[in-house]
């Protein structure tokens, strides 16, 4: 039984701190469920199970997908939160697609939502556990008393973490190891870059980009409307993005704010079906799921490299081969990691050193990947990605009668995850 994509959507990405700066995770997901559902036709009561991502979740709303659906859909319909890094989303839809074939739902709605702009701001250990003793004293001075041992330095806020809790290596500290690793020079990553934006810039004044795209009236008054990404620099060049200084290494580095995607708030979400259903329904699905695949290495390695142990399995489970993929979406979290994982697919020392393979997976030309830009430009909520990539790719595939399509993320942790769609 495979599962059908009828329908999908996603809210404009924005930089974290701008237009959706007093909008939550919830009130996106909001916007980004019920237009989904609305582009699939279908009534809300038709919807089995809602499963929606997010990382940095909301501590008096841990569970957002409840949140979400409570407000867009049947309140009997249950609803699951997921959480896998920057693959939130993609962990959604998979989980939505398992739902559907091992026969458990007809219909599923996935995604995911992240408010970058409204992350958690927590107290030190010590200041906690002080608060904690305090609110069990009886009298005033009880619970005056446990503050005496606190001092100044215990009422710095801590903000969420960006580094890996193995390595104590941020993110992009990694991005920059990779980059020396694999001899990705500072030109070719700005070269990337600039292409991200071009390519985004190009779809978004033609439509392609904004088809896709709920539009998103903001508070308080919500007499404003947001309609597209408000990350993509129409007007870069080369020199612009090279006079721009690196940031993980100042002395030697070549990544930079240029070269890395931004901080972002957006939302996205799809409507998945049982295959048999949707076409006794008469229902023109957008794509099918083929297959995916996750895959893990060690952070203290090339922690962004995942895309390349996944893509090949992916195929593998598909029955395909990288020359039967007519367009891929590669999810660019930095371009020196989007540039290694293709370095590493077009390589046959890694596929005999890393897959125990005879030959290079390769990957399909360039023109065909990211073909309106990518997360570098368009931006990056980080458990709203994977439901963007998958509108997006599966929206192109139509445009241009693709057969196959395969989508890639990295993800902090060293994961990696890689899916094949197909239009029939």
């Amino acid at each position: 039984m495979k599962t059908a994509i009828v329908a999908g959507c996603r809210t404009p990405f924005v930089k974290s701190g701008t237009a959706f700066a007093d909008m939550s995770a919830i009130e996106l997901g909001k916007v980004a469920v019920r237009d989904a559902l609305a582009r699939s036709g279908l009534r809300g009561d038709a919807i089995d199970h809602l499963v929606y991502g997010t990382v940095v979740h909301d501590t008096q709303a841990p569970n957002i997908a409840r949140e979400v659906g409570l407000a867009v859909l049947p309140k009997t319909v249950p609803a699951v939160s997921v959480s896998r890094a920057c693959t939130s989303a993609n962990q959604a839809i998979t989980d939505a697609a398992q739902m559907i074939e091992v026969g458990h739902a007809d219909v599923v709605i996935a995604g995911g939502s992240e408010s970058l702009s409204n992350i958690p701001i927590t107290v030190s250990e010590k200041l906690s556990k002080t608060l904690v003793a305090a609110s069990k004293g009886r009298s005033v001075g009880q619970r005056l008393r446990p503050f005496s041992r606190v001092r100044p330095r215990d009422l710095i806020p801590v903000t969420p973490a960006i580094a890996e809790p193995t390595t104590g290596e941020s993110m992009g500290e990694s991005a920059e190891r990779m980059a020396k690793e694999n001899g990705i020079i500072r030109a070719e990553q700005d070269q990337w870059s600039l292409r991200s934006h071009t390519l985004a810039a190009a779809g978004t004044k033609d439509g392609r980009l904004t088809a896709e795209i709920a539009p998103v009236y903001t508070p308080p008054g919500f007499d404003d409307v947001v309609t597209e990404d408000n990350g993509i620099r129409h007007d870069t060049s080369m020199e612009k993005l090279s006079k721009l200084r690196p940031v993980f290494d100042r002395k030697h580095g070549s990544v930079t704010a240029g070269n890395a995607s931004p901080l972002t708030d957006g939302a996205s979400a799809v409507v998945l079906m049982n295959g048999d259903r949707a076409t006794a329904e008469g229902i023109e699905p957008m794509g099918w799921i083929r297959s995916w695949a996750w895959t893990a290495l060690d952070p203290a390695g090339q922690l962004l490299q995942g895309p390349a142990y996944a893509a090949p399995l992916a195929l593998d489970r598909a029955g395909l081969s990288m020359s039967d993929i007519g367009l891929m979406e590669m999810h660019e979290a930095f371009a020196s990691q989007v540039l290694s994982n293709l370095q590493a697919l077009a390589s046959a020392d890694f596929a005999k050193r890393e897959l125990g393979r005879d030959s290079a997976v390769g990957h399909p030309d360039l023109d065909r990947i990211n073909v309106m830009g990518g997360s570098l430009a368009i931006g990056h909520p980080f458990g709203a990605t994977g439901g963007r990539l998958t509108v997006t790719i599966l929206n192109e595939m139509a445009r241009r009668d693709i057969q196959f399509g395969l989508i890639t993320v990295c993800a902090a942790g060293g994961m990696g995850f890689a899916m094949v769609v197909e239009r029939r």
